[in-house]
């Protein structure tokens, strides 16, 4: 005769995934929930979405030292103006409907015609002729 195996309620194995989160300075894996997040300001973020968002690079740390040093390192880099809006006329050139002509380009990024220039020409001065726009 067969023997019945009691159930053990309190620890029964959770059939969702575990949510991990990896540290964007040391690689380390660590819970979801000890996450450090913050947003530090790098002009080569373009948010794909939330253009109010444009300008801030969204970080995540293992812990506090790790999220201090990766804010100091951007702190130190310079902010530059045409790599911000040459990031938003890329994410306009990559994204939905092709952009035609200069005024389309204005009307979707937000940007004047000098401004356009401007980051066009810091694009095309820092990033070589494989990636020209």
């Amino acid at each position: 005769m067969w023997k019945r195996r009691k159930r053990n309620r309190g620890h029964r194995r959770s059939a969702e995934p575990l949510g991990l989160e990896l540290c964007d300075l040391c690689a380390a894996t660590f819970p979801a929930d000890r996450a450090v997040r913050g947003y530090v300001p790098d002009s080569s973020a373009a948010h794909p979405t939330d253009d109010w968002l444009d300008g801030l690079r969204p970080v995540t740390a293992c812990g506090e030292a790790h999220f201090a040093v990766m804010r100091e390192s951007y702190r130190l880099r310079p902010f530059v103006q045409e790599e911000l809006w040459a990031a938003k006329i890329e994410r306009v050139l990559t994204a939905g409907a092709p952009v035609l002509t200069m005024h389309q380009l204005g009307c979707r990024t937000g940007l004047h015609d000098p401004e356009i220039r401007r980051a066009i020409a810091w694009h095309n001065a820092h990033l070589g002729p494989d990636s020209r726009l």
